[in-house]
């Protein structure tokens, strides 16, 4: 092999290397979305015995998780502000929910009330997603 072969296939394992190291740290951050926002406060609010769990759409959902109580009312509240991409379209599978939001505005989903267990929800086209984490 010439060395100038040797220097490509050097600079092809690095280039490599480094893309697994920043694809590495970015899914293996240990930040996870847990139903508080990065500002602390919780996005679930009890209003007139109703829960209704707050939910920011656009490039994704966040929280990406929310803890919910089993037994009471529930409403799901998405915000969108600018929102055009396919975070704009909500399912909820399990609820035969399936649901297009505003690019600005907020919608409310009626849940009913539900049980103990996780719902899961995804954009329409299944790239992002979303667990409601009901608990008893």
């Amino acid at each position: 092999m010439s060395s100038d072969n040797n220097v490509i296939i050097g600079g092809f394992a690095g280039v490599l290397a480094f893309g697994l190291l920043i694809g590495f740290m970015i899914t293996h951050s240990g930040a996870k979305s847990t139903g508080v926002p990065a500002n602390g406060v919780s996005n679930v609010a009890m209003i007139d015995g109703t829960q209704i769990v707050t939910v920011h759409a656009k490039g994704g959902y966040e929280p990406a998780s929310s803890a919910l109580k089993a037994g009471v009312p529930t409403i799901l509240r998405f915000q969108t502000n600018g929102t055009f991409d396919c975070s704009s379209s909500v399912i909820i599978p399990s609820m035969h929910i399936s649901r297009n939001l505003p690019a600005n505005g907020t919608t409310d989903i009626p849940l009913g009330i539900l049980q103990a267990g996780v719902l899961h929800g995804t954009c329409g086209m299944g790239m992002y997603r979303f667990d409601l984490n009901v608990s008893s």
